[in-house]
This record gives C-alpha cells, structure tokens and sequence, in this order.
C-alpha cells in the first residue's frame, strides 16, 4: 500500500461519527471547531482484514458467547516473534481490556495500599492517575533532558527507588510523551536496578511497533533475566487503530504472577473479552503488514515535515527527536510562558493538543511543551504545523 492509497482510500471524514478526539473537544477545550492533535489514535481506516474478518462474522450471524480460538494466540506469539525476536508461550498470555486498565489491575495484584510506585516523567497521565486512584503512593522519577533528548540518571533512578522504599516501577517503552526507544543497555539498567531490590516492573509496550527510520524496539524480557518479577502489557491497538474494541494482553512468564492475576481478574470477572476484538487481532497480526508500512511512512513524513519547518521557521522551538511512537513533543518556551501556552495553541492557532502539564505531577508548574498526534493526513500536519508557525513569528516579532 502506497501513502497515497492511505489518505485516500482510509482516511474518512471522523466529524459527527462519535469520536473521542473530533466529537468531545468541546467537554475538554470549551470549543469544537478546532483542529484535533490530541487523544492518541489514528485518523486512519483499520486495515481491509479487519473488516473482512467482521463480515464473516456479521455474515455467520450468531454472537453467542465466545472461546478465543488458538489462532488467536498463535497471531500473537508469531507476531511478538517476527517484530520484535520475543519468544512468548502461549500460556504466558492474558487478556485485558486496555493497557491502562491492565496497570490498574496490575498495581492491585502486585502492591498493597500506600505502597510507592514509581513513574519517569514526563509521563502518560494514566500511569499517575492509576496510581492513585488504586491508593498508592506516586513517585515520580523526572528523566534528564538535554537539549530535547532524554536520557535516565542511573543514579538518581537507584536513588529514587530506595529512599521511598519503591515496591512497583512503571515502565513506558517505547517512552511517551518524549518519543524514546530505550537501548537495551538503558532498559538493563533500569532492570538490573529494579531486580537488585525486589521491585515489580510493569513494561507498557503499546507503542512497539510504531518505529521510525533505523529503530529497534527491545522487548524488555529480552535484555536480560527479568521474568520473576516482570509483566508485559501491549495491544494491537495503537499500532492498526482498533482501540474502541477493547483488546489488550498481557505477557505473564512467572507462574505465580499468572496465579494471582487469574484469582484477581476471576473476582472482578473480566477474564474475556468480546468476539470482534478477538478477530482484529488475530486478522491485523496475520495480515495487517502492508498497511502498517504505509503507515509509518506518513508518521515520519510528517514529523520530517514539523522537524524541518520549525528548525527553518521558529528555530528556538524545541523538536523532541521522533524515534518511536506516533506523538511529537515540542517545547516553545523560547516563545510562550506556561501561561500564555493554552490560548496562544486554542485561540490563535485553532488547534487541540495534549499539553506538557498533564505530563507532570500537579505540583510541577510552568512546562510549555505540546504533544502533537502525527497519525493523521499529511494536509493535516502541514495546516498545524503552518498556523503555528505563522503565529510564533507574529510574537517573536
């Protein structure tokens, strides 16, 4: 499939069609004429397969209650294998409803009441609010950032984890909101560290198979010995947009992990999840290749598009290099204060985004970066990327 066969065969008009992120702008930005570049999914058409799989279904008739086949987990298996060289058994696999409510239920089988978590921020709000909404206490470890490249303190993290008697480390790889892709000497350090003081890692890897040029992702099970205290939470969601059907899994290699987790999802019963979301799976991880590369192809398009304009345009704008995820982080404090920020993207430029506060900690003020969804149409990205610029220019003038 060509980037061309992608904006015009599977890029709909989402306007009016209930859409999180172009139908509830008003609720959350008190306008919904803007441009959406916030909520993390793609304004792109699933894949072909997926609704082949669907007619099939639709066309059977019957939607009684379900078995998730064995080719279920044999997509699964074969495409952590093929992608990613993580050898996974089937048995290791539990299904979740999402990767965030997969660290909910996670943080209550691994910790207890007001035991400390620990995050790295910027963080994917959900991690903290998961954190504290199941009772625990948030640590928030705030990764080096020099000069928009962010790297781990290896002491600082040690540190963090000892002095508030850390019991759970929540780990986003590949890193969102900043973009990274952890090396695998990063991934064992934090590992190793985790390891040497008997902390539970949960790994949220959604973002694996969003990669750009020259990137590898490193399942963290794979950089070292991790599997007593390791759980892998990842989805076919982000990467083929099918995140409305509510199918996530879990890489589960200890056996009394996958004990504790059966008892708690057993209580709660959420032990399966719904037919379709079965059959996406299995049909975007046998067939959904093609489209994925195209896809990818517009990601980094589009961010070479932001990256370019900007260093030309409004150079002192701070472009967080893209090396995984579909999400740009850019920091326009040369520009804006933190006040200034929310009107001068709404008002002036139109557009909706995820702004860099909600990355940190409620005590932490004043941050001034944007996180930019790239999953859309390039016409989209340039129109962004050209009202911002336009807009910059008139305040540094």
């Amino acid at each position: 499939m060509t980037i061309t066969e992608l904006e015009t065969q599977y890029a709909p008009d989402r306007r009016n069609t209930n859409s999180y992120k172009w139908d509830a702008m008003g609720g959350k930005f008190g306008r919904d004429d803007l441009l959406p570049l916030w909520v993390a999914d793609m304004d792109f058409r699933a894949p072909e397969c997926v609704e082949k799989a669907f007619r099939e279904m639709v066309d059977f008739g019957v939607y009684g209650y379900f078995v998730p086949p064995k080719s279920y987990f044999d997509a699964v298996v074969s495409w952590e294998a093929r992608r990613h060289g993580y050898p996974i058994q089937p048995e290791w696999l539990r299904y979740t409803c999402g990767v965030v409510p997969g660290i909910y239920w996670l943080t209550s089988i691994l910790t207890t009441p007001d035991d400390a978590c620990m995050i790295l921020t910027p963080s994917y709000y959900p991690f903290m609010e998961a954190i504290k909404n199941t009772g625990r206490r948030l640590i928030c470890s705030e990764l080096v950032n020099r000069d928009g490249h962010y790297t781990i303190d290896a002491e600082k993290f040690e540190r963090d984890l000892i002095e508030h008697q850390v019991k759970l480390f929540v780990l986003c790889s590949p890193h969102n909101p900043t973009g990274r892709v952890w090396t695998p000497e990063e991934l064992r350090t934090m590992l190793e560290t985790c390891k040497r003081h008997g902390i539970y890692v949960i790994s949220d890897e959604i973002h694996q198979d969003i990669l750009m040029p020259g990137q590898i992702h490193h399942p963290a099970a794979t950089v070292g010995d991790y599997n007593d205290k390791l759980v892998i939470l990842s989805a076919a969601s982000k990467t083929f947009n099918i995140a409305g059907l509510k199918n996530s899994f879990a890489i589960i290699p200890n056996e009394d992990i996958r004990r504790r987790f059966d008892q708690y999802v057993l209580s709660i019963q959420a032990t399966k999840g719904g037919t379709f979301g079965y059959a996406a799976v299995q049909a975007v991880y046998n067939h959904g290749e093609p489209w994925l590369e195209a896809v990818l192809e517009v990601i980094w398009d589009n961010f070479v598009y932001l990256r370019d304009t900007f260093a030309k345009e409004v150079p002192l704008a701070q472009v967080t290099p893209l090396e995984g995820t579909y999400l740009a982080w850019v920091d326009l404090k040369a520009y804006l204060t933190s006040a200034e920020l929310q009107p001068f993207v709404q008002e002036s430029c139109g557009l909706a985004v995820d702004y860099g506060s909600w990355f940190f900690p409620s005590e932490r003020a004043g941050d001034t970066h944007i996180r930019l969804n790239l999953a859309t149409p390039r016409a989209n990205i340039r129109q962004a990327v050209d009202r911002l610029v336009s807009e910059l220019k008139k305040k540094s003038n």
